[in-house]
């Protein structure tokens, strides 16, 4: 009689373990995300019960001991990826890239290849035929001299033919196509995708050879596959933005070598994804001047300060009920805002439709955008028009005072080299640098910021 294979429950949102179904995981409180998965049996032990050293070839090496001077990062030929990754990657580690279908994942991990020819590279396709890579490849340009393409969705023969090629860069496209012979799972399920990984950064660790990994998204935006797969790899790189738009956004989310506040800016073309070096003169006004609801912010993401646009549209309710709308903002936030605006500065916007939109498809999540939000949809209540070469940095409390941001002398550069004549912040802001082509005006409040700016 045959034995009956053991299985476990794991919950696709945070890889929690349950040997029985639950309809909520107890670990992230999610409903409906338990999953069965056969057990793997990896661990192997020793006769008499005791781990087993033998194949091991690696000991415990005091840290003081270690040289790391001769471990030099790796440049991908982005300098915007480089400075993300922390200035190149760096030998024998696991990058993840992440994105929505046609966000242009495969593009980038296509072009990195073609866009340095001196590294020997091979790229692993697991959802296209050598040819049709060829034909996209052909479509980029570069020189492909040096990148091997090798279509196989079976990690035991990838690592086979990496481990005989050697190559200096390795990039698996996708993660969640590919399946190892050791399970009976399918492709794409919790325990493939574990295994996958693992088996990945065992061999990058081992063989010092970088791999890059490519992954989907789910529909709600998170990391297809178990949430383990997020704390196996050292660097998670996720695209955003919209489809349908020209531009993309690299955002670093985490790094064990670098920092986790950074972005870079590129721009869909038809020979695949341009680097955008000054974002600011993208996201700025390209439209006549007098318009109502618009301000312009100076904003900082991780070390990198530019400006952009913040649109509000205020109408009149159609409805019983206010519509409140908000692209790439959070809505929550633009309802306490609203509420600010109504409690301290006595203007009634309970009755009016209110929508917001941050131009080029971008997501804020900075609260210096505050003072910019307000000042948009109080110009487009008021239907007066701001002039285009002021702009704003400063967060809203509750209370209506206008709160300082950190590197404000950063920003108030970066808005004078741009042009700008004027910039507000908070009048508790320390300005050290002494600008001379733009003005600083400090407020400390709303009324403070709509006596100034509406007259």
């Amino acid at each position: 009689m045959a034995t009956k294979a053991k299985t476990r429950w794991y919950c696709t949102s945070c890889g929690n373990e349950s040997p029985k179904w639950m309809g909520r995981c107890p670990a992230c409180g999610e409903w409906n995300t338990m999953v069965e998965a056969p057990v793997e049996q990896t661990v192997r032990k020793a006769p008499g019960g005791a781990f087993s050293r033998e194949g091991s070839a690696t000991r415990p090496v005091q840290l003081r001991e270690l040289d790391t001077s001769a471990e030099a990062r790796v440049s991908l030929g982005f300098a915007d990826v480089d400075r993300l990754l922390g200035g190149g990657i760096v030998p024998g580690s696991l990058v993840l890239v992440a994105g929505e279908p046609g966000i242009g994942k495969s593009t980038l991990s296509l072009q990195i290849p073609l866009a340095c020819p001196g590294l020997k590279t091979l790229y692993v396709t697991g959802e296209e035929s050598v040819k049709q890579v060829k034909m996209r490849a052909t479509r980029l340009g570069g020189d492909d001299a040096n990148c091997f393409i090798y279509s196989e969705t079976s990690v035991d023969a990838i690592l086979a033919e990496a481990g005989a090629l050697q190559p200096d860069l390795m990039i698996v496209d996708s993660v969640q196509t590919m399946f190892t012979e050791q399970l009976d799972s399918t492709p794409g399920s919790v325990s493939q995708i574990k295994e996958v990984a693992a088996m990945l950064l065992r061999f990058a660790k081992q063989s010092g050879i970088p791999v890059l990994l490519i992954g989907h998204i789910t529909k709600d935006g998170y990391i297809a596959g178990p949430k383990i797969l997020e704390h196996i790899v050292d660097v998670v790189l996720q695209f955003e933005g919209e489809n349908r738009g020209a531009y993309r956004i690299l955002r670093s989310i985490k790094n064990r070598f670098g920092s986790t506040a950074e972005l870079a800016v590129f721009e869909m073309t038809g020979k695949g994804l341009r680097e955008v070096s000054n974002p600011s003169e993208l996201l700025i006004p390209m439209h006549e001047q007098g318009l109502s609801g618009t301000a312009i912010c100076a904003m900082l993401d991780g070390t990198r300060p530019y400006l952009f646009e913040v649109q509000a549209l205020v109408s009149s309710a159609v409805y019983g009920t206010a519509q409140r709308s908000a692209t790439g903002f959070d809505t929550r936030r633009l309802n306490m805002l609203l509420a600010v605006l109504e409690k301290r500065a006595g203007f009634h916007l309970s009755a009016k439709d209110v929508f917001l939109n941050m131009a080029g498809g971008l997501r804020v999540s900075d609260p210096a955008c505050d003072l910019a939000v307000i000042v948009a949809v109080l110009s487009s209540n008021f239907d007066f028009a701001i002039p285009s070469d002021v702009c704003f940095a400063g967060e809203v409390g509750l209370s209506g005072e206008i709160r300082p941001v950190g590197q404000t002398d950063r920003r108030i550069l970066e808005a004078e080299r741009l042009g700008f004549k004027q910039i507000y912040v908070s009048s508790f802001t320390a300005v050290d640098t002494k600008p001379k082509a733009i003005r600083v005006v400090k407020v400390p409040d709303v009324p403070a910021l709509v006596k100034s700016l509406f007259k």
